[in-house]
């Protein structure tokens, strides 16, 4: 029975694992992590990450050929393929502060998978990296291997959260990089037969190392710059009175553009695209190709630049300030249908808030209070180093409540913004809502969900990113 072990029980590795477990039945998969709490979440009835069918697929397959555990040496010892899908953050100190990816955890991944492996083993990198690290990776095998051969593969995830079982069952595209020698094409085919159990051959794309690399980097980059091409277009529609909607519209009919990632919202979110973003930036810069390297840069600009526009027009909209006023925020997740708030939106619309003193009432259907506290104490890219290097149970802020239900999140409260786009909210009952806020009653919209007119019928005072001003708006000034 071939034996697959990936490190890394979060968000790619426990859902990929377990679809290759229900897809492969004749494969033993085991998910390992040194979080005991993570572990015994994945072994029990309230798994650690939300995902749409995910429950359902580790059920099946759990105890049968789906094993999570905290031995890591022991699973990585049997194991002829090694995922690895550890943390990559950002480096906040050092070469690279505030871009480059700091590659501590994969070395020593590395480096344990050197020292306990006894037999060859095929390395596959599930972790965004960046472009050569294979070839760190392989020093640190090679110059450690004691006669053991291993193969280094780059296999990067295209999942998009809310839908990602889904898009392990019936994906775009699978990706395998490896080296162009006899050994590094047999390591290919090894992976390509687990994923060819259930993927058409045709969807299965084989690259050399670096391609598959820089590929990730690139996939992300481009969906962040479609979001920021449209959001910088949302601005210039509230400044002429054009429906960033119905702009979104017509030139997704053109078939060279498509309509997918044209919706204009508060800014992007989630753990890849700006880390992958600033990571691509940092190599341009080693490279020497600052132009390239400035272009993209731009794609971040315009996101923080969207944020702190959504901000300042909440506090322009209220006499210029917010301070003591409640502000109920409807969402905290950076996308529906997930629990993750990596790099939300939230986080620096909420921070932003807080800044000028203001009360928040949050709610969110899937994160709870502590994570919601957690990242608004939390500084900027710690997120992104395992749960037990971040900060433990930060004291809970006295300008922020979080409750479990919108209405009592408005009740009283002076502004509504929704920041995820939630299906609830879109069928909220917004007489209901009014009538139990302070008046002038706001609601900003920052994800374009809700019906601005009959919002306005109501009596609100309405903001919808990229929408015509109410002439209430036009009256303030909301400059970024």
């Amino acid at each position: 029975m071939v034996k697959i072990c990936c490190i890394g029980a979060g968000y790619v590795g426990g859902p990929t694992m377990a679809v290759i477990a229900l897809k492969c039945p004749k494969i033993e998969v085991a998910v390992v992590d040194i979080s005991v709490s993570r572990i015994a979440a994945w072994n029990g009835d309230q798994l650690p990450i939300y995902e749409p069918g995910l429950e359902d697929v580790v059920t099946q397959c759990r105890g049968r050929n789906l094993f999570f555990s905290t031995d890591i040496e022991k699973h990585v010892a049997e194991a002829d393929i090694v995922f690895v899908s550890v943390n990559t953050p950002t480096k906040t100190q050092g070469l690279g502060a505030g871009k480059a990816a700091d590659l501590t955890y994969w070395e020593s991944a590395a480096r344990m998978i050197a020292n306990v492996s006894n037999s060859n083993k095929i390395v596959v990198e599930k972790s965004t990296v960046p472009v050569k690290t294979a070839e760190a990776i392989e020093k640190i095998l090679t110059h450690n291997s004691r006669e053991i051969k291993y193969q280094i593969l780059s296999n990067p995830e295209f999942l998009a959260e809310g839908t990602a079982i889904q898009d392990l069952f019936n994906p775009d595209r699978v990706l395998i990089g490896g080296r162009e020698t006899p050994e590094g094409q047999k390591a290919i085919q090894a992976l390509k037969d687990v994923y060819a159990h259930w993927v058409p051959e045709d969807r299965i794309i084989t690259t050399n190392l670096w391609s598959a690399e820089l590929s990730k980097l690139a996939a992300n980059a481009f969906l962040a710059q479609r979001i920021s091409s449209v959001n910088a277009m949302s601005a210039l529609c509230e400044a002429t009175g054009a429906d960033v909607t119905q702009v979104s519209h017509a030139i997704g009919k053109d078939t060279r553009i498509g309509p997918r990632f044209l919706n204009s919202s508060v800014g992007f979110g989630g753990s890849c695209f700006q880390k992958d973003i600033l990571n691509l930036v940092y190599i341009c810069e080693c490279n020497g190709l600052t132009e390239v390297a400035n272009y993209w840069k731009q794609v971040i600009k315009v996101n923080d630049y969207q944020k702190n526009r959504f901000v300042n027009r909440i506090v322009s909209s209220m006499f210029n300030t917010v301070s003591g006023k409640k502000i109920a925020i409807l969402g905290f997740a950076f996308k529906k249908d997930t629990g993750d708030t990596r790099e939300t939106p939230a986080i620096d619309v909420c921070k932003g808030l807080l800044g000028d003193k203001a009360k928040l009432s949050i709610y969110d259907p899937q994160v709870t209070e502590d994570q919601i506290q957690r990242d608004l104490s939390m500084k900027k890219f710690d997120w992104d180093h395992p749960i037990h290097l971040q900060p433990m149970s930060p004291p809970a802020s006295k300008q922020v409540s979080v409750v479990w239900d919108a209405y009592q999140a408005a009740k009283d409260a002076h502004g509504v913004c929704i920041l995820t786009e939630w299906d609830e909210f879109k069928t909220l009952d917004y007489q209901k809502i009014f009538d139990n806020m302070r008046k002038p009653a706001y609601i900003f919209d920052g994800r374009n969900i809700l019906d601005v007119e009959k919002l306005r019928e109501i009596g609100f005072i309405v903001y919808s990113i990229g929408k015509p001003l109410d002439p209430w708006h036009k009256d303030t000034l909301a400059v970024a």
